[in-house]
C-alpha cells in the first residue's frame, strides 16, 4: 500500500515530537526524584546534627546512657523532636515540648505521643547508639549498607557514637505519594503537548504539502501538452522558489511550442512556394503550354537550386544547434580566421560597389572551433552584402577588453526599424517579408549565427550603425575561460 507524504510528514513531525515529549518527561520526573531525595537527605543531615547535640546534653547530665538504654519512649521521643520531617500531622492543640535530660519522672506524659508506626520504625531502624567502645546500646547495627558513625562528645572525651544509615531511597507513604502525584501531573502535560503537537503537525502538514500537491497536479497537466497552467506561490521558502522555477518551465515550453508550431507553418511555407514553381513548370510542360528547352529547363534548375539552398540552410540551422554536432574546439587566433574569410569575399563586395574595412590588430587568441567560426564570420558577411546598398560599406573591428572579446560589423544604410532588431535572430525572420527570397534568402543566415556563439558561450546583438545601417556585435570569453 502506497503511503502519502502527507501521512509520512505528519508521523515524522508527531514521532519527533512524541520522542521530545517523553524524553523531557522521563529527565524531569528522574530528575525531581533525585532532588527531592537529596532534600530529604539534607534535611535528615540536619536532624541528625540535633540529635548529636541532644544525646551529648543528656549524658552531660546523666554521665551515663542506662535510663536512656532502659526508657525506649525517651529514646523514640529524641528522634522525633530532632528530626523535622518525623512531624506528626497537625493537630488541634499543639505538641509537647522536647525532653530533657534528667530522671525519667520528669519526662512522664499523660498519654502516648502519636507516632507513625510506619514513620517511626524507618527511622529508629536506621538509627543505633554505641558506647565509647562500639558496643551496642539502643537499635540495630546488624544490616547491609554504608553506615556512618558521629562521636559524642563530653568534656573533650569521646563517650560514644551516634550511627545511621543514609537514605538510600524513598519509603515513606506521604513522599511516594507526592511523587506519583507528580508524576501523573507531567504525563498529564505531557498527554496534552501530544494532542497539541497533533493538531499543529496535521495543519503544519496540510500546509506544507498543499504546494506539492499543487505542483503534481499542474506536471500532470503539462504532460497532457497544456502549458498554459501556473500554480500559485504562496511562500518564499524553497517550496515557492520550486514553485517559480515551475511557472518558468512551463512558459518556457509554452513558448517552444508556439515557437514549434510557428517554425512548421514557416517551413511548410517556405516550401511550398519552390515547390509550387516547379510543379507548375512541369505541369505547364506536360500539358504543352511551354516548350522544352534551354529556358524552361534553366527555370526549373533556378527553382531546384532555391529549394537546395532553403533545405541546405535548414540542416546547417540544425547542425549549428548547441549539442548537435560536436564541436571541436582549440585555442586559436581570431585574427586569421576573420582575415581570410574578409579576404574571399572581397571581390564579391567589389561587385556590388560596396567598400569592406578591416583592420588587422594584435593577436585574439580564443578557445573555439575554427570551421563553425569561419561559418559564422561567412554569413555575417553575407548578410550585409545582400542587404546593403550599392555604395555603401562595412566596417569590422574587433576590440579586447579583460576577458572578453568583441567583434563589431557595422554597414551602412539601409538602416533596420527598432521594432525589428529583438526578432533578427529568429528563424526565418525577415525584416521586409516582401523581399524576394532570391534576394533575401530563407532569413536563416542570422539564427545559424546565433547557435554558433551561443555554442561557444558568447552573446550576439543588433543595434543602429553609426553608419546608417546595421551593427552586428559578437563577444566571446577570452582564451581559456571556456572548456573545450
Amino acid at each position: 500500500m502506497k503511503i502519502s507524504i502527507s501521512y509520512k510528514l505528519f508521523w515524522a513531525i508527531m514521532l519527533a515530537a512524541s520522542l521530545a515529549v517523553v524524553s523531557l518527561v522521563w529527565i524531569t520526573h528522574w530528575n525531581l526524584k533525585r532532588g527531592f531525595l537529596h532534600l530529604i537527605k539534607e534535611t535528615e543531615q540536619a536532624g541528625i546534627v540535633r540529635l548529636t547535640d541532644s544525646l551529648q546534653k543528656f549524658y552531660s547530665t546523666e554521665k551515663s546512657w542506662d535510663l536512656l538504654q532502659q526508657d525506649g519512649d525517651m529514646w523514640r521521643e529524641l528522634i522525633f523532636f530532632s528530626l523535622p520531617h518525623a512531624t506528626p500531622p497537625q493537630q488541634s492543640s499543639p505538641p509537647p515540648p522536647p525532653p530533657q535530660p534528667g530522671r525519667r519522672e520528669s519526662l512522664e506524659r499523660p498519654e502516648a505521643l502519636p507516632f507513625p508506626p510506619h514513620l517511626m520504625q524507618n527511622l529508629t531502624g536506621r538509627i543505633f547508639l554505641l558506647d565509647n567502645n562500639h558496643k551496642l546500646l539502643i537499635g540495630s547495627s546488624i544490616r547491609l549498607g554504608k553506615k556512618t558513625l558521629i562521636p559524642l562528645k563530653d568534656q573533650a572525651q569521646t563517650v560514644g557514637y551516634l550511627g545511621y544509615f543514609p537514605l538510600k531511597r524513598l519509603t515513606d507513604n506521604r513522599h511516594l505519594h507526592f511523587l506519583e502525584k507528580q508524576k501523573f501531573v507531567f504525563f498529564l502535560v505531557a498527554g496534552i503537548i501530544v494532542l497539541l503537537s497533533s493538531f499543529l503537525s496535521f495543519l503544519l502538514t496540510r500546509k506544507l504539502v498543499r504546494p506539492l500537491k499543487d505542483l503534481a497536479g499542474a506536471t500532470h497537466t503539462l504532460t497532457r501538452g497544456d502549458f498554459s497552467c501556473r500554480v500559485p506561490i504562496t511562500t518564499t521558502d524553497e517550496l515557492g522558489h520550486l514553485a517559480a522555477n515551475f511557472n518558468l518551465l512551463a512558459l518556457t515550453l509554452e513558448k517552444n511550442e508556439q515557437a514549434r508550431k510557428q517554425w512548421v507553418v514557416d517551413i511548410s511555407h517556405e516550401l511550398r512556394t519552390p515547390i509550387g514553381i516547379l510543379r507548375g513548370e512541369i505541369e505547364a510542360l506536360q500539358d504543352g503550354i511551354r516548350q522544352t528547352n534551354a529556358e524552361s529547363l534553366q527555370s526549373l534548375r533556378a527553382e531546384t537550386i532555391r529549394l537546395g539552398r532553403l533545405v541546405d540552410d535548414l540542416y546547417q540551422l540544425s547542425m549549428s544547434d548547441p549539442g548537435a554536432l560536436s564541436y571541436r574546439k582549440a585555442k586559436m587566433d581570431l585574427i586569421p580566421i576573420v582575415a581570410d574569410v574578409v579576404t574571399s569575399f572581397h571581390h564579391e563586395f567589389n561587385l556590388h560597389g560596396i567598400q569592406l574595412f578591416f583592420a588587422e590588430e594584435h593577436p585574439f587568441y580564443f578557445f573555439g572551433d575554427a570551421e563553425r567560426l569561419r561559418q559564422l564570420f561567412s554569413n555575417l558577411l553575407e548578410n550585409s552584402l545582400k542587404y546593403t546598398d550599392a555604395g555603401g560599406k562595412l566596417k569590422i573591428s574587433m576590440s579586447q577588453c579583460k576577458q572578453t572579446l568583441t567583434i563589431n560589423f557595422q554597414d551602412s544604410s539601409p538602416a533596420v526599424p527598432e521594432e525589428d532588431l529583438e526578432h533578427l535572430f529568429e528563424r526565418l525572420y525577415r525584416v521586409d517579408s516582401s523581399r524576394s527570397r532570391s534576394t533575401g534568402g530563407a532569413g536563416l543566415g542570422l539564427a545559424i549565427c546565433r547557435n554558433i556563439v551561443e555554442a561557444h558561450q558568447g552573446t550576439i546583438s543588433a543595434q543602429p550603425s553609426p553608419a546608417g545601417g546595421l551593427w552586428i556585435q559578437v563577444q566571446f570569453p577570452a582564451s581559456g575561460a571556456i572548456d573545450g
